[in-house]
């Protein structure tokens, strides 16, 4: 998997334009504005200049182009300049649209779990492993969903560290592998760049320091190395600094154009008269063709770590060790083997002091793109690799640690709520201060009155299931509607809540994010998370509407963005096996009388099909098209009441008093609304 640029670890691999201009062509042979939007969005994607290529992408795709090819190209676009997880709706959109490249249901997976949607991950990785045709790929996609099983795991993980982000250091650029030094701290940054990088649309790195004043705290000025150091034409980045200070490895990479993509190799510079002399190529260690990056001394300075590419190696990229020999010269490159790469890639190697690897992967159980782990090897040499868990590791990229001592450090990550693209954070051990967070779920079952006004509803069944379906416990509300239940931190649940005469009622309920920092507590606590779950009693005959299904005009297929509001009912129905209904759809005065029935009849068909193909069975539902006979608003004379009066809605027909039947788990989505 490709990895961010602005951090140096690019592992491109070159998109077959064939393909593109196969799919181009169906746009037809006029140069619509479309397609002329279209051509510049792949002219900028060959060249490598994935952000300028998104936005002529969706320029495309604002004037009506194939949606399909478009949204896969601006999710590639995202993915080969490692924003994963704004590529998720793109690749969705693109897989709804019926793109079947063969790599898109891959890509998607690591989307979907960038997002921290592990669930419908599993389901894109399985998908592509039945049915990928690219092996090395369908070996991946069966890792990740043997991994999947891991994840609640590591979410499980008490947390070790407390997390900050370093405020007073981050910008809007990126900020990222920190590396400590003699009481300054060296980093790779993006600010101030007189140059921008058209692969990702933000400006080329270079390496800075400053004094710091202990854990997250800074002195002094922000500065960049000299010229020695840093190239404005190049990315320089990721410094790693010998003990003694006499030595600095970093790397850098190509110069923007698309032959540079892979042009990334660790440079050397010594520390002479009070300057560092000018850098030059590690060619000891440099491999022709091959990316390498990620430097890291040991803490004796006779072996350095670094990430790699290179032929022979076990998957994209991996860890590898050079050791200093009597000539003062690198040699005796090893690979560090399959207990620590795997088929994916290895990054930012660290060695702590008491000989322990740090490093970042994408190829092991995590709950991101990249996590961090610890590999610790016991007297018998046998190596043992630990994901380090929340809130060190992250559903984005964590990387590049660093130890200021024991018990304290510093680590980048582009997780979400960071001041800008890559930041870097602030660690503290906290085992000796750990303070315990326990979750309750309070909740009320209510309804609405004739009046409109909440009012309780007592004996009524309130289920905790898992997402397997597997209750956990289960409670009756008393007179005055409560229920409660304890729950487990970092986890997620769903709220069955069922009474004769209303429908069943599924929540989602999550502990997951839910977890108090460490360092804003002050001793144990307990988090009550608030429930009001809103009841609706089953009336035969009563007209529900459903919000939000529209059709294409003179059309009755069913679009993407009705298919959501769908589910709900979909859901609704299996929760509620006895009831059965009719969903009937109307349409507003305008045109002839016959096609708008017609046309009705067609869309109710439509939504029942879209329905039964999702499980429910065909026997409970009734399609029915009104036309325009049945308008919310008579003689409606604006567009909003033309809107409200094309509507589909339904109401139940029938409730059968056969004996209950357990409702069928799903994923919570809000309820339909009741019309008024």
């Amino acid at each position: 998997m490709e990895k961010p640029n602005t951090y140096l670890i690019i592992v491109m691999n070159n998109l077959s334009f064939l393909k593109c201009l196969a799919l181009a062509a169906l746009l037809g042979s006029c140069a619509s504005p479309a397609q002329k939007y279209a051509k510049k969005g792949d002219k900028s994607f060959k060249k490598g200049e994935y952000a300028k290529a998104v936005e002529y992408y969706q320029q495309a795709l604002a004037k009506n182009g194939n949606a399909g090819y478009l949204n896969n190209q601006i999710a590639e676009s995202y993915w080969q300049s490692n924003k994963v997880a704004d590529a998720e709706p793109f690749y969705k959109a693109a897989i709804d649209a019926g793109v079947k490249a063969d790599s898109v249901l891959f890509h998607y997976g690591y989307a979907l779990k960038s997002k921290g949607k592990y669930e419908e991950a599993k389901n894109a990785f399985s998908q592509y492993a039945q049915n990928g045709t690219k092996p090395a790929l369908v070996e991946r996609a069966k890792r990740e969903v043997a991994n999947y099983g891991k994840v609640e795991e590591i979410l499980r993980k008490q947390p070790v560290y407390a997390v900050q982000n370093v405020d007073s250091l981050n910008t809007s650029a990126a900020e990222y592998g920190p590396s400590l030094q003699n009481g300054e701290l060296y980093f790779t940054s993006s600010r101030g760049a007189s140059k921008m990088y058209a692969g990702t649309g933000t400006g080329f790195t270079d390496i800075y320091k400053l004094k710091f004043d202990g854990l997250g705290k800074n002195s002094g000025t922000v500065t960049p190395l000299d010229k020695a150091i840093n190239d404005p034409s190049v990315h320089d980045a990721s410094a790693t600094i010998s003990r003694d200070g006499k030595t600095m490895v970093f790397a850098r990479s190509n110069d923007g154009s698309k032959k540079g993509l892979r042009e990334v190799n660790l440079f050397v510079s010594r520390y002479k008269d009070g300057k560092w002399t000018d850098a030059e190529p590690l060619t000891e260690i440099n491999k022709p063709d091959a990316w390498t990056s990620s430097p890291a001394f040991s803490p004796d300075g006779k072996s350095l770590y670094f990430a790699s590419n290179r032929e022979g190696g076990k998957g994209g990229v991996d860890l590898y060790r050079a050791q200093l020999d009597a000539n003062g010269r690198w040699s005796k490159i090893t690979n560090l083997g399959d207990q620590i790469n795997t088929s994916g890639d290895e990054l930012f190697p660290y060695v702590s002091e008491d000989g322990k690897l740090y490093f970042s992967s994408d190829g092991l159980p995590g709950l991101g793109n990249l996590d961090v782990f610890v590999a610790t090897r016991d007297k018998d040499k046998k190596t043992t690799v630990e994901n380090l868990g929340a809130p060190i590791n992250s559903t984005g990229d964590d990387f590049g640690i660093t130890f200021r001592s024991p018990l304290d450090g510093y680590f980048s990550s582009n997780r979400e709520g960071g001041k800008g693209d890559d930041d870097i954070y602030a660690f503290s051990d906290i085992k000796s201060i750990v303070k315990n967070v326990s979750f309750v779920l309070a909740g009320t079952a209510v309804e609405k009155n004739d009046k409109g006004e909440e009012v309780v509803v007592s004996n009524a069944k309130v289920a905790l299931t898992d997402n397997d379906g597997k209750t956990l416990a289960e409670v009756t509300t008393g007179a005055d509607g409560k229920f409660s239940f304890p729950l487990d931190r970092s986890r997620n649940y769903n709220l069955l809540t069922e009474k004769p005469e209303y429908f069943t009622k599924r929540d989602a309920i999550t502990t997951i994010g839910k977890q108090p920092a460490q360092e804003e507590l002050r001793r144990d606590t307990t988090v009550t998370l608030d429930a009001k779950v809103l009841m609706d009693k089953i009336k035969v005959d009563k007209e529900i509407v459903l919000n939000n299904i529209y059709y294409d005009f003179n059309k009755a297929d069913i679009r993407d963005d009705a298919k959501p509001e769908l589910d709900v009912l979909v859901q609704l129905l299996k929760d509620n096996p006895n009831v059965s209904i009719e969903l009937s759809s109307h349409t507003d005065d305008r045109g002839d009388h016959k096609f708008n029935q017609n046309l009705s009849q067609k869309r109710a068909e439509s939504a029942v099909a879209y329905i039964v193909s999702n499980g429910v069975e065909a026997t409970r539902i009734t399609a029915k098209g009104y036309g325009e006979t049945h308008p919310l608003i008579e003689n409606a004379a604006t567009e909003e009441d033309y809107q409200k009066n094309r509507r589909t809605e339904f109401k139940v027909t029938k409730v059968a008093k056969a004996a209950e039947t357990p409702a069928t788990p799903a994923p919570t989505t809000p309820p339909a609304e009741e019309k008024k």
